[in-house]
Formats: structure tokens, sequence, C-alpha cells
């Protein structure tokens, strides 16, 4: 499988995409010989010629590849869309989708409308807002795929609406995610139930909290749930950014008030979540952010972290999305891609991704749905000893506009330049 140096997935990346002057440069460096012939545009709503379509084609999915479980998990996905379908799916691990989504604008700019080198992407947030006001897209096709009728808009509304953009069916819901902190009781015994309980502990024990520097996906998320916890009219981050210095000084304040308690006194942070949670491991800070309520179970089964470790959130709520995968309009193996993506959505394989063993990644499909005998699949999933039920889980907060996150993530690589 093709790979890359990872960072940080792609699916939440935060990096700022290429312009099209820069576009049209960038493209000269890349191998136009690679494109591929394209087949005729497949039909979602004529399933069958699209499974026919599909058979022999071979799918090359940009998708992160920093999480060896999750690629354990999307190997699991390739050997059975070959043996159920007859489809190929290759891995290309990135390190981030903006890059993804650069070259897509690249061959844009320079005419290409086939015979591109991406298949099907994992994506959201601003690198989908990019994709679909770019026309980057192939769709509408999410609410043609068979397994749509087990997934309810009204019930999640995230599935249908990526960071407050309407998907209209250009992207197909994979997974659902929310920020949870694991901490080790040993030394925080009682988790903060608010911000402001966090930052008391934080004074209190200086050198044992830190977050992942942006702009990796979980320290933006962290970042995003102070802002939303500070500012003191949330409904003002659904919006496109404006009055940016107003809304996010209390921010800034707090971050700059609380840096000096950080580990290492905030002059480093680590690379990404799973680089804190081998701070944790090692004994040097007590909490790390995770975007999965079962990553700590997932973690312990590993062997990762210690058993003792458990998970916490903020009573009045904590961020959450779902996470999508997307299909270029150059895509020369549309068919194949459309098969993949609807299996994504299968009670099968999100049972199989939401085992804590397999990645813990929380299901897009509504129970009331389901059949009695793919609802038993969910029931018999055994939690993890620091999974937190549903019931103990706080409110989902929503996502902001992906405008602000480029704003934030700039201003903070300022006030932090050279540690």
């Amino acid at each position: 499988m093709p790979s890359s140096v990872v960072v940080h997935p792609p699916a939440l990346s935060r990096r700022r995409l290429l312009g099209a002057g820069a576009a049209g440069l960038a493209l000269a460096a890349l191998p136009l010989s690679s494109a591929r012939a394209a087949a005729p545009a497949p039909d979602p709503g004529d399933w069958d010629a699209v499974l026919a379509a599909a058979r022999g084609q071979t799918v090359h999915w940009n998708a992160w590849g920093g999480d060896e479980k999750i690629n354990r998990h999307i190997a699991w996905i390739g050997d059975q869309v070959a043996n159920r379908f007859g489809v190929t799916l290759r891995h290309v691990k990135v390190a981030d989708i903006a890059d993804v989504i650069a070259r897509l604008l690249a061959e844009k700019a320079v005419g290409r409308q086939e015979g591109g080198a991406v298949d099907l992407m994992w994506i959201n947030g601003e690198n989908f807002l990019t994709a679909k006001d770019a026309g980057l897209l192939f769709g509408p096709y999410a609410t043609d795929l068979p397994h749509w009728r087990v997934v309810d808009p009204e019930e999640t509304p995230t599935v249908a609406v990526d960071f407050t953009v309407p998907t209209e069916g250009y992207e197909s819901p994979w997974g659902m995610s929310q920020l949870t902190f694991a901490h080790d009781p040993a030394r925080m015994p009682e988790p903060p139930a608010t911000l402001a309980d966090l930052g008391a502990w934080i004074r209190a024990h200086p050198g044992r909290f830190t977050y992942p520097a942006l702009p990796d996906f979980l320290g933006s998320t962290v970042l995003k749930q102070m802002l939303h916890d500070l500012t003191p009219d949330p409904a003002v981050l659904a919006r496109p950014m404006s009055d940016f210095d107003a809304v996010t000084a209390p921010l800034w304040a707090w971050l700059a008030e609380m840096r000096p308690h950080l580990w290492r006194e905030g002059r480093a942070f680590p690379r990404s979540g799973p680089e804190q949670r081998r701070l944790l491991a090692d004994g040097e800070v007590d909490v790390y952010p995770s975007f999965h309520p079962s990553d700590a179970s997932s973690a312990i089964a590993q062997g990762l972290i210690p058993p003792r470790v458990r998970t916490f959130m903020f009573r009045g709520g904590m961020i959450g999305n779902t996470h999508f995968v997307a299909i270029p309009a150059t895509s020369p193996a549309k068919a194949g891609a459309l098969v993949v993506a609807d299996f994504l959505m299968s009670p099968e394989a999100q049972a199989e991704k939401q085992h804590p063993d397999v990645w813990g990644d929380d299901t897009v499909l509504s129970m009331d749905r389901l059949t009695a005998e793919d609802r038993a699949r969910f029931q018999a999933l055994p939690l993890g000893p620091a999974t937190l039920p549903l019931d103990a889980r706080a409110p989902t907060l929503p996502e902001p506009h992906p405008t602000w996150m480029t704003a934030i993530e700039t201003e903070w690589r300022r006030l932090h330049a050279g540690g």
C-alpha cells in the first residue's frame, strides 16, 4: 500500500489549501501519466447496474494512515468488498487530506475532468466545504445508497450536516466522534466537570496537562471546546466567522493564563493525540484527549496505557461530529467507490468498527431502523473498562463553522511561534 509520513487524520485536517495560482505550479510536479481510463458515470439509483460496473474495479481510498488499528480495519474492509463485490480496495495512506484537495484543485485548474488518481476520500469540515464549493465532488449520491435506509438524519442531524454545512448527498457518513478526555485516577481522582474546574486543577497541578499542537485535529478540537465554553454566545460559532477578535478574546486570555502551568511550561506541545497518550502512559501528564469515547478502552486492551485509566466529559456537552467519505468527480472507479461507501454504512461494518478492540468508533446508524438481528450485533458489543455508557455521556455540541478554525489555527501558531 502506498504510504506517507503521518501527522493527523485528514478527515479533520486544518491545513490551508493551495490557491489557484499555486495549484497550477503544484500540478506541474504531478505525474499526469498516472491518469486512468474513466468508466461511464454510474447512476447510484440503479444499484444492480452499480454492482455490475463495480466488479473488477480498483478503488484508491485516500485516508489517514496514522493509527494502526484504523489501518487494520480498512484492510478488513478491503477483504470484505473484494470477497463480496469483486472490488479491489487500495488504502492510500495520507498525512493530511488537505494535500489531496490541493491536488484536485490543481488538476481542475488545468482542465482535468476524468482519469484522476483518487476514487474515495475520508473527509469532513473545511476540506469538504472547499471541495464542495469548488465542484470537485461526484454526486449527489448518499441518499441513494441502499444502506441509507438505516440512517436517520432527524435523529442524528450531523449525518447530513458537516460542520454546519449541508452535505446535500455529496458525502456519506462513516462514523461518529465526540471529544473525550482520558485521565489517570491515581493522580486525578475527581475529574473536572467543567472547563472552570479543569482550569483550577491545572493551576493546582502544574506540568500535568497539555494538548496537541495545532493544526493537529485533536488540538484544534480541544480549542473549539474551550472556545464554546468561554464564549458568551456560542450560537455565533455556527455562522461564518466574523468579529474574530471580540469572539475569541476569552479563549486567548484563558490559554495565556494556563500556559505557564502546562507540561513543559507551555514551551512545547505533543504533536498528536497518540503522542500525548504516550505521555500519560509514561507518567508525564495525567490527561489526554481523544475523539472516540472508546479510545482509552482500546488502548488498555492493547497494553498502551495503564488499566486504571478512565474517561470523563464536561457535563455541559462536548464537541462531536460525523466523519464521511466522498468521491471525487474525476474518479474513474465511481461504481466501486459507491459500493465501498455503502458497505461502510452496513450494520456488519459499523458494528465491527465500533468494537473497542477494533476501533471503538461510534455508529452512524439508527437502532430504531435496524432489524432485531442487526440491533443484537450492537447490543452484544463490550463497552470496555474506560468507556462511558451512552446514558452517562455529555450532550454532543455542534462543530463551529469551518471558517472559525482556519483563523484560530493561524492565530494559535502566531502566539506560540518559537515555543
